[in-house]
């Protein structure tokens, strides 16, 4: 005769409960790192340039204003992903919900951003690494190229394990930029702080779109929380505040040390040491793009590997000579315009997208967010608007 053992159900101890609550919060940190890493990228460098010429405190509440705009917007986005059942990048969600003319316009916009953003790093890390070994920029075409030929490299041979030290890059940034605010929040000047000119009060709109933008970063918000769906919400509010956070700080503290003579690269009114920062920033930063661009031409479009490496490396410097060789524009001129066209056109489409979802969208989301027809309206204006100012203005 055999005798069924039965299992005694055991009520969970503290310790189960503190093991539990162990999980949910680091599951939370990693959604929360994800976010905060993926906007926080060397566009910060352009918003203290752009601020000097507007005027701290009108810049200042321009990056608050246009922070939580894009906040709200990515809690739109979050609650989009939800709703739908299976997991997409932008463009995918464009073209579940508004057909083939928003796959190709939202992935117009994420190509144009990202080679804006490619084009602007080859300028800012040639002209960074030039001033570092010879306290000029006048070696910054040289600089850019060999910095060019060793990332193409990496991004030929896709080494992954680069990609790993985006994290340490995040931590790494975080720490020079706590150093910047104790040895430069001393040395702040009162008339740095008062100085405004209501002429440039739109220039910084889109170098600050193009800083906070964090909009493919959601669906990977998504993907960390797997399981976990009711912490998005909240992964995507503070992962979106943290940023604005950082950039106001390093702002103020930038424009109150140097004033209106706060370079194009804020990293260069602090010295060689600091411009570290700028430098281990873009490179990061370009790498990861880079394989981005490469991936979508292989793996959306079917082109092979050579191919798909050709166009997410060849066009960025092909551009970028064109631009260094007949001086067409700079490094904050390029973020303002890859940010108002790139964010402004995502924006729209993605408050587009929000509207259809929560009529079409399959699933019930862990969390809504109201977005009344008016309130739509004013979005879609006001990313219209900052691509009118960045080519009006």
């Amino acid at each position: 005769m055999i005798t069924k053992v039965t299992r005694p159900i055991r009520k969970p101890t503290k310790i189960d409960k503190d093991v539990s609550k162990l999980r949910w919060n680091w599951r939370l940190f990693a959604a929360v790192a994800t976010m905060t890493g993926t906007i926080v990228g060397a566009g910060f460098l352009g918003i203290p340039y752009v601020v000097a010429k507007s005027g701290l405190i009108l810049g200042l509440a321009e990056i608050i204003l246009i922070g939580f705009i894009l906040l709200l917007v990515e809690l739109y986005l979050g609650e989009i992903l939800l709703r739908t059942e299976t997991t997409h990048q932008l463009p995918g969600l464009a073209k579940i919900y508004l057909g083939k003319w928003g796959y190709r316009l939202m992935f117009f916009s994420m190509a144009f951003g990202i080679y804006a953003a490619l084009i602007a790093y080859l300028i800012g890390q040639g002209e960074s690494l030039s001033y570092v070994f010879f306290g000029n920029i006048n070696y910054a075409l040289y600089f850019a190229l060999g910095f060019w030929i060793l990332l193409s490299l990496f991004v030929y041979q896709g080494i992954r394990a680069l990609k790993k030290g985006e994290s340490f890059g995040v931590i790494f940034m975080f720490f020079i930029l706590f150093l910047i605010l104790i040895f430069f929040s001393g040395k702040i000047k009162t008339e740095n702080l008062l100085s405004y000119n209501f002429s440039y009060m739109f220039l910084p709109v889109g170098v600050i779109i193009f800083a906070l933008l964090g909009f493919s970063a959601v669906p990977e918000v998504l993907r960390e929380l797997r399981r976990k769906e009711e912490l998005m919400k909240k992964a995507i509010t503070i992962g979106g505040i943290i940023p604005i956070i950082i950039y106001i700080l390093f702002t103020f503290v930038v424009v109150g040390f140097a004033g209106m003579a706060t370079a194009e690269i804020a990293t260069f009114s602090l010295g060689r040491f600091f411009i570290i920062l700028g430098v281990f920033t873009m490179f990061t930063a370009f790498f990861a793009l880079s394989m981005a661009m490469r991936d979508m031409f292989r793996f959306d479009f079917g082109f092979d590997k050579f191919k798909s490496w050709w166009l997410a490396c060849f066009v960025p410097l092909i551009l970028f000579l064109i631009i260094y060789i007949f001086k067409l524009t700079s490094f904050t001129r390029i973020l303002g315009i890859g940010g108002s066209v790139a964010g402004g056109l995502a924006g729209i489409l993605i408050v587009l997208i929000a509207l259809r979802a929560k009529k079409l969208g399959k699933r019930k989301p862990e969390y809504k967010i109201g977005l009344p027809f008016w309130l739509a309206i004013l979005l879609i204006l006001f990313f219209i608007a900052a691509i009118i100012f960045e080519f009006a203005f």
